[in-house]
Protein backbone atom coordinates (compact mmCIF):
# COMPACT_ATOMS: atom_id res chain seq x y z
CA UNK A 1 0.00 0.00 0.00
CA UNK A 2 1.22 3.40 -1.07
CA UNK A 3 1.43 5.75 1.89
CA UNK A 4 -0.09 9.23 1.19
CA UNK A 5 1.78 12.33 2.16
CA UNK A 6 -1.03 13.57 4.11
CA UNK A 7 -0.93 11.04 6.85
CA UNK A 8 2.39 11.97 8.20
CA UNK A 9 3.86 14.33 10.56
CA UNK A 10 2.90 18.03 11.72
CA UNK A 11 2.01 20.90 9.45
CA UNK A 12 5.13 22.99 8.91
CA UNK A 13 4.89 26.48 7.78
CA UNK A 14 8.40 27.49 5.68
CA UNK A 15 8.59 30.54 4.05
CA UNK A 16 11.60 29.01 1.49
CA UNK A 17 13.22 32.98 0.08
CA UNK A 18 13.00 33.86 -3.29
CA UNK A 19 15.77 34.03 -5.87
CA UNK A 20 17.63 31.38 -3.88
CA UNK A 21 17.96 27.55 -4.96
CA UNK A 22 15.67 24.86 -3.46
CA UNK A 23 17.97 23.18 -0.92
CA UNK A 24 19.88 26.74 0.46
CA UNK A 25 16.32 28.38 0.81
CA UNK A 26 15.07 25.30 2.51
CA UNK A 27 18.39 25.33 4.78
CA UNK A 28 17.98 28.82 5.30
CA UNK A 29 14.28 29.05 6.49
CA UNK A 30 14.73 26.18 8.53
CA UNK A 31 17.51 27.71 10.31
CA UNK A 32 16.02 31.08 10.97
CA UNK A 33 12.43 29.00 12.53
CA UNK A 34 14.97 27.72 14.84
CA UNK A 35 17.57 30.22 15.94
CA UNK A 36 14.34 33.00 16.20
CA UNK A 37 12.51 30.12 18.41
CA UNK A 38 9.89 29.84 16.31
CA UNK A 39 10.12 26.19 16.23
CA UNK A 40 10.69 25.67 20.01
CA UNK A 41 13.75 23.29 21.18
CA UNK A 42 12.45 19.21 20.75
CA UNK A 43 10.03 20.32 18.39
CA UNK A 44 9.64 17.06 16.08
CA UNK A 45 9.84 18.07 12.35
CA UNK A 46 8.01 16.33 9.55
CA UNK A 47 9.92 13.33 7.41
CA UNK A 48 11.96 14.34 4.93
CA UNK A 49 9.33 12.56 2.53
CA UNK A 50 6.63 14.64 4.07
CA UNK A 51 8.15 17.59 3.97
CA UNK A 52 9.30 17.20 0.64
CA UNK A 53 5.42 16.22 -0.59
CA UNK A 54 4.43 19.22 1.16
CA UNK A 55 6.55 21.79 -0.19
CA UNK A 56 6.85 19.61 -4.00
CA UNK A 57 10.30 19.25 -4.24
CA UNK A 58 12.62 16.64 -4.60
CA UNK A 59 13.00 14.17 -0.88
CA UNK A 60 16.96 14.56 -1.38
CA UNK A 61 16.54 18.43 -1.44
CA UNK A 62 15.22 18.07 2.07
CA UNK A 63 17.44 15.20 3.03
CA UNK A 64 20.77 17.44 2.22
CA UNK A 65 19.21 20.38 4.08
CA UNK A 66 18.27 18.39 7.42
CA UNK A 67 21.54 16.61 7.40
CA UNK A 68 23.76 20.24 6.68
CA UNK A 69 21.85 21.96 10.21
CA UNK A 70 22.01 18.28 11.75
CA UNK A 71 26.07 19.38 11.16
CA UNK A 72 25.83 22.51 12.32
CA UNK A 73 24.28 21.62 15.56
CA UNK A 74 20.38 23.37 14.65
CA UNK A 75 18.79 20.14 14.51
CA UNK A 76 19.56 16.30 15.86
CA UNK A 77 18.96 13.32 14.33
CA UNK A 78 18.59 9.88 16.40
CA UNK A 79 17.31 6.15 14.89
CA UNK A 80 13.55 5.73 16.37
CA UNK A 81 13.37 9.71 17.37
CA UNK A 82 13.21 11.30 13.90
CA UNK A 83 14.86 14.74 13.20
CA UNK A 84 13.92 17.61 15.79
CA UNK A 85 15.13 20.87 16.77
CA UNK A 86 18.43 20.72 19.22
CA UNK A 87 17.80 21.77 23.08
CA UNK A 88 20.53 24.60 22.75
CA UNK A 89 19.86 26.20 19.00
CA UNK A 90 18.22 28.84 20.17
CA UNK A 91 21.06 31.78 20.08
CA UNK A 92 21.86 33.63 23.19
CA UNK A 93 20.19 37.12 23.87
CA UNK A 94 22.68 40.06 23.50
CA UNK A 95 24.80 41.28 26.12
CA UNK A 96 22.26 44.61 26.85
CA UNK A 97 19.05 42.41 26.79
CA UNK A 98 20.67 39.69 29.10
CA UNK A 99 20.97 42.87 31.43
CA UNK A 100 17.12 43.17 31.79
CA UNK A 101 16.17 41.11 34.78
CA UNK A 102 12.65 39.55 34.16
CA UNK A 103 10.74 38.47 37.50
CA UNK A 104 10.79 35.04 38.13
CA UNK A 105 7.03 34.44 38.36
CA UNK A 106 3.69 36.55 37.84
CA UNK A 107 2.84 37.04 41.06
CA UNK A 108 2.85 35.74 44.80
CA UNK A 109 3.76 31.85 45.27
CA UNK A 110 0.16 31.98 47.92
CA UNK A 111 -2.98 33.22 47.32
CA UNK A 112 -5.80 33.23 49.82
CA UNK A 113 -7.74 35.47 47.38
CA UNK A 114 -11.45 34.33 47.79
CA UNK A 115 -13.82 33.43 44.74
CA UNK A 116 -12.38 30.29 43.84
CA UNK A 117 -12.34 26.75 44.72
CA UNK A 118 -9.35 23.83 44.84
CA UNK A 119 -8.53 23.52 41.18
CA UNK A 120 -6.60 20.27 42.14
CA UNK A 121 -9.79 18.97 43.76
CA UNK A 122 -11.40 18.38 40.25
CA UNK A 123 -12.57 15.31 39.73
CA UNK A 124 -10.65 14.26 36.54
CA UNK A 125 -11.73 10.58 36.50
CA UNK A 126 -15.07 10.61 37.16
CA UNK A 127 -15.47 13.94 35.02
CA UNK A 128 -13.54 11.39 32.05
CA UNK A 129 -15.75 8.47 33.09
CA UNK A 130 -18.96 11.02 32.30
CA UNK A 131 -17.61 12.51 29.39
CA UNK A 132 -17.25 8.89 27.33
CA UNK A 133 -20.41 7.76 28.69
CA UNK A 134 -21.97 11.05 27.29
CA UNK A 135 -20.02 10.62 23.76
CA UNK A 136 -21.17 7.46 23.51
CA UNK A 137 -24.74 8.22 24.22
CA UNK A 138 -24.90 11.66 22.43
CA UNK A 139 -27.37 11.67 19.64
CA UNK A 140 -26.28 12.89 15.89
CA UNK A 141 -27.92 15.87 16.23
CA UNK A 142 -25.74 17.22 19.54
CA UNK A 143 -22.87 17.04 16.97
CA UNK A 144 -24.34 20.42 15.36
CA UNK A 145 -24.97 23.58 15.54
CA UNK A 146 -28.25 23.66 18.30
CA UNK A 147 -31.49 25.06 17.91
CA UNK A 148 -32.94 25.78 21.40
CA UNK A 149 -31.21 28.70 22.90
CA UNK A 150 -31.49 27.26 26.37
CA UNK A 151 -29.20 24.73 25.81
CA UNK A 152 -29.08 20.69 25.65
CA UNK A 153 -32.38 19.80 27.44
CA UNK A 154 -30.67 16.50 29.08
CA UNK A 155 -28.79 19.07 31.08
CA UNK A 156 -31.78 21.33 31.87
CA UNK A 157 -33.54 18.13 33.38
CA UNK A 158 -30.81 17.03 35.23
CA UNK A 159 -30.34 20.29 36.91
CA UNK A 160 -34.03 20.65 37.34
CA UNK A 161 -34.17 17.38 39.55
CA UNK A 162 -30.85 18.29 41.74
CA UNK A 163 -32.21 22.03 42.20
CA UNK A 164 -35.40 21.03 43.11
CA UNK A 165 -33.50 18.26 45.61
CA UNK A 166 -30.34 20.40 46.83
CA UNK A 167 -31.74 23.56 46.79
CA UNK A 168 -35.40 24.22 47.04
CA UNK A 169 -36.11 25.60 43.45
CA UNK A 170 -38.72 25.58 41.49
CA UNK A 171 -37.29 24.44 38.37
CA UNK A 172 -39.01 23.75 35.68
CA UNK A 173 -36.42 22.39 32.44
CA UNK A 174 -38.55 24.38 30.31
CA UNK A 175 -37.43 27.45 32.36
CA UNK A 176 -33.52 27.06 32.73
CA UNK A 177 -31.49 28.28 30.43
CA UNK A 178 -27.73 27.41 30.42
CA UNK A 179 -25.33 30.23 30.06
CA UNK A 180 -21.14 30.69 30.54
CA UNK A 181 -20.95 31.24 34.06
CA UNK A 182 -22.63 33.60 36.48
CA UNK A 183 -20.83 36.81 34.20
CA UNK A 184 -22.56 35.94 30.88
CA UNK A 185 -26.49 35.22 32.85
CA UNK A 186 -25.96 38.93 34.11
CA UNK A 187 -24.98 40.11 30.85
CA UNK A 188 -28.03 38.48 29.73
CA UNK A 189 -30.45 39.98 32.50
CA UNK A 190 -28.54 43.46 32.22
CA UNK A 191 -29.82 43.77 28.58
CA UNK A 192 -33.37 42.65 29.24
CA UNK A 193 -33.24 45.16 31.84
CA UNK A 194 -32.27 48.09 29.97
CA UNK A 195 -35.13 47.09 27.39
CA UNK A 196 -37.25 47.07 30.08
CA UNK A 197 -36.35 51.08 30.21
CA UNK A 198 -35.10 49.93 34.18
CA UNK A 199 -32.46 52.88 34.94
CA UNK A 200 -31.62 51.50 38.42
CA UNK A 201 -30.39 48.49 40.32
CA UNK A 202 -30.14 48.12 43.95
CA UNK A 203 -27.12 46.23 44.50
CA UNK A 204 -24.99 45.13 48.32
CA UNK A 205 -22.95 47.78 49.60
CA UNK A 206 -20.07 44.71 50.16
CA UNK A 207 -19.41 42.86 46.77
CA UNK A 208 -17.58 42.51 43.43
CA UNK A 209 -16.48 45.59 41.50
CA UNK A 210 -16.85 43.62 38.35
CA UNK A 211 -20.27 42.86 38.79
CA UNK A 212 -21.23 46.11 39.58
CA UNK A 213 -19.30 47.54 36.40
CA UNK A 214 -21.04 45.56 34.31
CA UNK A 215 -24.11 46.44 35.20
CA UNK A 216 -23.09 49.74 34.42
CA UNK A 217 -21.44 49.25 31.12
CA UNK A 218 -24.95 48.00 30.59
CA UNK A 219 -26.07 51.78 31.16
CA UNK A 220 -27.63 51.33 34.47
CA UNK A 221 -27.13 52.82 37.90
CA UNK A 222 -26.27 50.84 40.84
CA UNK A 223 -27.52 51.74 44.14
CA UNK A 224 -25.91 50.24 47.33
CA UNK A 225 -28.24 48.36 50.40
CA UNK A 226 -26.91 48.17 53.62
CA UNK A 227 -25.11 45.04 54.72
CA UNK A 228 -25.27 43.81 58.14
CA UNK A 229 -25.22 40.62 60.52
CA UNK A 230 -28.53 39.83 58.90
CA UNK A 231 -27.36 40.07 55.28
CA UNK A 232 -28.82 43.16 53.01
CA UNK A 233 -30.71 45.57 53.99
CA UNK A 234 -33.57 44.55 52.07
CA UNK A 235 -36.25 47.49 53.75
CA UNK A 236 -33.97 50.26 51.96
CA UNK A 237 -35.92 48.98 48.82
CA UNK A 238 -37.77 51.99 46.65
CA UNK A 239 -39.64 51.79 43.91
CA UNK A 240 -37.18 53.56 41.75
CA UNK A 241 -35.12 50.61 41.64
CA UNK A 242 -36.52 47.94 39.23
CA UNK A 243 -33.93 45.46 40.19
CA UNK A 244 -31.86 43.80 42.94
CA UNK A 245 -28.96 42.03 42.93
CA UNK A 246 -28.44 39.62 46.16
CA UNK A 247 -26.62 36.74 47.69
CA UNK A 248 -29.08 35.24 50.48
CA UNK A 249 -27.66 32.37 51.13
CA UNK A 250 -24.15 33.31 51.85
CA UNK A 251 -23.59 36.94 51.65
CA UNK A 252 -20.35 37.85 50.00
CA UNK A 253 -18.13 38.61 51.48
CA UNK A 254 -19.22 39.27 55.01
CA UNK A 255 -21.08 35.42 55.37
CA UNK A 256 -24.61 36.50 56.68
CA UNK A 257 -27.14 34.86 55.74
CA UNK A 258 -30.10 36.97 54.85
CA UNK A 259 -32.90 36.42 57.83
CA UNK A 260 -36.21 35.22 57.18
CA UNK A 261 -38.10 38.96 57.64
CA UNK A 262 -35.55 40.23 55.33
CA UNK A 263 -36.35 37.65 52.60
CA UNK A 264 -40.15 38.11 53.30
CA UNK A 265 -39.35 42.02 52.80
CA UNK A 266 -37.71 41.69 49.54
CA UNK A 267 -39.97 39.02 48.00
CA UNK A 268 -42.65 41.65 49.06
CA UNK A 269 -41.03 44.67 47.51
CA UNK A 270 -41.07 42.43 44.32
CA UNK A 271 -44.76 41.82 44.30
CA UNK A 272 -45.47 46.13 45.18
CA UNK A 273 -43.32 47.76 42.75
CA UNK A 274 -43.06 44.98 39.95
CA UNK A 275 -39.55 44.64 40.24
CA UNK A 276 -37.40 41.73 39.71
CA UNK A 277 -34.71 40.06 42.09
CA UNK A 278 -31.37 38.53 41.14
CA UNK A 279 -30.13 35.84 43.10
CA UNK A 280 -26.34 34.31 42.55
CA UNK A 281 -26.27 31.57 44.29
CA UNK A 282 -22.49 31.10 44.24
CA UNK A 283 -22.07 28.32 46.87
CA UNK A 284 -25.42 26.88 47.67
CA UNK A 285 -23.61 23.64 48.41
CA UNK A 286 -21.42 24.38 51.12
CA UNK A 287 -22.60 24.45 54.20
CA UNK A 288 -20.94 22.94 57.71
CA UNK A 289 -22.18 24.51 60.85
CA UNK A 290 -26.01 24.93 59.95
CA UNK A 291 -28.94 23.66 58.13
CA UNK A 292 -28.60 24.31 54.39
CA UNK A 293 -30.26 27.82 53.56
CA UNK A 294 -32.81 27.15 50.60
CA UNK A 295 -33.10 29.27 47.47
CA UNK A 296 -34.82 32.61 47.64
CA UNK A 297 -36.45 31.62 44.47
CA UNK A 298 -38.65 29.10 45.89
CA UNK A 299 -40.48 31.65 48.21
CA UNK A 300 -41.68 33.44 44.13
CA UNK A 301 -40.53 31.76 41.35
CA UNK A 302 -42.37 34.81 39.28
CA UNK A 303 -40.38 37.37 40.62
CA UNK A 304 -36.86 35.56 41.51
CA UNK A 305 -34.35 34.94 38.55
CA UNK A 306 -32.62 31.79 39.96
CA UNK A 307 -28.71 32.24 38.89
CA UNK A 308 -26.59 29.22 40.31
CA UNK A 309 -23.20 28.22 38.35
CA UNK A 310 -20.38 24.94 38.53
CA UNK A 311 -17.55 27.29 39.63
CA UNK A 312 -17.28 26.58 43.08
CA UNK A 313 -18.32 23.31 42.82
CA UNK A 314 -16.52 21.92 40.07
CA UNK A 315 -14.17 24.57 38.14
CA UNK A 316 -14.83 28.23 36.86
CA UNK A 317 -12.71 26.54 33.78
CA UNK A 318 -15.92 24.55 32.67
CA UNK A 319 -17.65 28.01 31.74
CA UNK A 320 -20.96 26.49 32.75
CA UNK A 321 -24.07 28.03 34.64
CA UNK A 322 -27.69 28.18 34.60
CA UNK A 323 -30.35 30.52 35.03
CA UNK A 324 -34.10 29.66 36.52
CA UNK A 325 -36.19 31.96 34.72
CA UNK A 326 -39.97 33.07 35.86
CA UNK A 327 -42.43 32.37 33.07
CA UNK A 328 -42.82 36.09 31.98
CA UNK A 329 -39.17 36.68 31.61
CA UNK A 330 -38.08 33.70 29.45
CA UNK A 331 -38.61 35.13 25.91
CA UNK A 332 -37.21 38.58 26.65
CA UNK A 333 -34.08 36.37 27.93
CA UNK A 334 -33.43 34.47 24.99
CA UNK A 335 -34.28 37.33 22.78
CA UNK A 336 -31.28 38.76 23.99
CA UNK A 337 -29.52 35.80 24.39
CA UNK A 338 -30.31 34.91 20.76
CA UNK A 339 -27.34 35.11 17.75
CA UNK A 340 -24.68 36.18 20.25
CA UNK A 341 -25.29 33.11 22.38
CA UNK A 342 -21.43 31.54 23.33
CA UNK A 343 -22.06 29.14 26.19
CA UNK A 344 -20.34 26.29 26.81
CA UNK A 345 -20.29 23.04 24.11
CA UNK A 346 -23.20 21.00 23.63
CA UNK A 347 -20.80 17.71 24.26
CA UNK A 348 -19.81 19.57 28.23
CA UNK A 349 -23.44 20.30 28.57
CA UNK A 350 -24.18 16.42 28.13
CA UNK A 351 -21.14 15.99 30.23
CA UNK A 352 -22.41 17.47 33.14
CA UNK A 353 -25.81 15.99 32.64
CA UNK A 354 -24.28 12.44 32.91
CA UNK A 355 -22.22 13.75 36.25
CA UNK A 356 -25.55 14.92 37.75
CA UNK A 357 -27.64 12.14 36.84
CA UNK A 358 -25.12 9.29 37.43
CA UNK A 359 -24.65 10.69 41.31
CA UNK A 360 -21.30 11.55 40.33
CA UNK A 361 -22.11 15.27 41.24
CA UNK A 362 -23.32 14.70 44.77
CA UNK A 363 -20.42 12.19 45.90
CA UNK A 364 -17.82 15.05 44.83
CA UNK A 365 -19.55 17.87 46.12
CA UNK A 366 -19.98 15.57 49.74
CA UNK A 367 -16.20 14.73 49.83
CA UNK A 368 -15.12 18.52 48.71
CA UNK A 369 -17.48 19.41 51.83
CA UNK A 370 -15.90 17.67 54.03
CA UNK A 371 -12.12 19.22 52.80
CA UNK A 372 -13.13 22.72 52.92
CA UNK A 373 -14.46 22.39 56.61
CA UNK A 374 -11.01 20.84 57.73
CA UNK A 375 -9.49 23.94 55.78
CA UNK A 376 -11.76 25.97 57.67
CA UNK A 377 -11.35 24.59 60.99
CA UNK A 378 -7.34 24.61 60.26
CA UNK A 379 -7.70 28.42 59.51
CA UNK A 380 -9.88 29.42 62.94
CA UNK A 381 -6.97 26.96 64.90
CA UNK A 382 -3.93 29.04 63.41
CA UNK A 383 -4.94 32.30 63.60
CA UNK A 384 -6.48 31.37 67.53
CA UNK A 385 -7.40 34.43 69.60
CA UNK A 386 -5.48 37.24 67.64
CA UNK A 387 -8.50 37.91 65.91
CA UNK A 388 -12.07 37.41 65.40
CA UNK A 389 -13.38 35.03 62.82
CA UNK A 390 -16.61 35.32 60.84
CA UNK A 391 -18.53 34.12 58.13
CA UNK A 392 -17.31 30.46 58.27
CA UNK A 393 -20.47 28.25 58.61
CA UNK A 394 -20.36 28.40 55.07
CA UNK A 395 -18.91 28.92 51.43
CA UNK A 396 -15.11 28.79 50.38
CA UNK A 397 -13.73 31.85 52.68
CA UNK A 398 -13.99 33.71 55.63
CA UNK A 399 -13.37 36.94 57.08
CA UNK A 400 -11.04 37.56 59.59
CA UNK A 401 -11.17 41.17 61.38
CA UNK A 402 -8.50 43.66 62.37
CA UNK A 403 -7.71 46.51 64.66
CA UNK A 404 -9.09 49.29 63.56
CA UNK A 405 -6.42 51.18 60.77
CA UNK A 406 -4.67 47.47 60.46
CA UNK A 407 -5.66 46.84 57.23
CA UNK A 408 -3.54 48.04 54.84
CA UNK A 409 -0.80 47.28 56.69
CA UNK A 410 -1.59 43.17 57.12
CA UNK A 411 -1.89 43.25 53.60
CA UNK A 412 1.06 44.66 52.75
CA UNK A 413 2.82 42.30 55.30
CA UNK A 414 1.05 39.29 53.54
CA UNK A 415 2.66 40.95 50.62
CA UNK A 416 5.93 40.49 51.90
CA UNK A 417 5.45 37.25 53.05
CA UNK A 418 4.51 36.22 49.18
CA UNK A 419 1.25 35.74 49.94
CA UNK A 420 -1.91 37.05 48.15
CA UNK A 421 -4.51 38.53 50.15
CA UNK A 422 -7.18 41.28 49.53
CA UNK A 423 -9.10 43.05 52.34
CA UNK A 424 -12.36 43.63 53.22
CA UNK A 425 -12.33 47.67 51.91
CA UNK A 426 -11.50 46.02 48.26
CA UNK A 427 -15.31 45.02 48.15
CA UNK A 428 -17.46 48.27 49.25
CA UNK A 429 -19.05 50.30 46.79
CA UNK A 430 -17.90 53.44 46.58
CA UNK A 431 -21.50 54.61 47.37
CA UNK A 432 -21.82 52.33 50.61
CA UNK A 433 -22.87 53.87 53.54
CA UNK A 434 -21.28 51.51 56.19
CA UNK A 435 -19.84 51.77 59.18
CA UNK A 436 -16.11 51.55 59.17
CA UNK A 437 -14.48 48.10 59.03
CA UNK A 438 -10.95 46.61 59.13
CA UNK A 439 -10.86 43.13 57.83
CA UNK A 440 -9.11 40.36 55.94
CA UNK A 441 -11.14 38.14 53.20
CA UNK A 442 -9.67 34.61 53.20
CA UNK A 443 -10.69 32.23 50.42
CA UNK A 444 -9.22 28.91 52.20
CA UNK A 445 -10.61 27.41 49.02
CA UNK A 446 -8.21 28.43 46.58
CA UNK A 447 -4.81 26.99 47.35
CA UNK A 448 -3.45 23.28 46.57
CA UNK A 449 -3.40 20.94 48.86
CA UNK A 450 0.43 21.14 48.99
CA UNK A 451 0.37 24.75 49.07
CA UNK A 452 -2.54 25.41 51.66
CA UNK A 453 0.29 24.64 54.82
CA UNK A 454 2.87 27.03 53.34
CA UNK A 455 -0.01 30.10 52.52
CA UNK A 456 -1.27 29.21 56.25
CA UNK A 457 1.67 30.09 57.87
CA UNK A 458 2.05 33.08 56.01
CA UNK A 459 -0.95 34.42 56.63
CA UNK A 460 0.02 33.71 60.75
CA UNK A 461 3.22 35.04 59.88
CA UNK A 462 1.25 38.66 58.51
CA UNK A 463 -1.35 39.24 61.52
CA UNK A 464 -1.13 41.48 64.18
Amino acid sequence: MTDSWATFGADLHLDLSAGRGLRAGLTEALREAARSGRLAAGTRLPSSRTLAADLGIARNTVAEAYAELVAEGWLTARQGSGTRVAERARLRRPAAAARIRRPERAGPAYSLLPGSPDLGGFPRAAWLTAARRALTDAPNEAFGYGIDLRGRVELRQALAGYLARARGVYADPERIVLCAGFLHGLTLLAGVLRARRVREVAVEGYGLDFHRNLLVRAGLRTRPLGVDGEGARTGQLTAAQGAVLLTPAHQFPTGAALTPARRAAVVDWARTTDGLILEDDYDGEFRYDRQPVGALQGLDPDRVVYLGTASKSLAPGLRMGWMVVPPGLLDEVLAVKGPSDWASSALEQLTLAEFITSGAYDRHVRGMRLRYRRRRDELVAAVGDRVAVSGIAAGLHAVLDLPEGTERSVVQSAAWQDLALHGLTRFRHPQAELPPRDALVVGYGTPTDSAWGPALAALSAALP
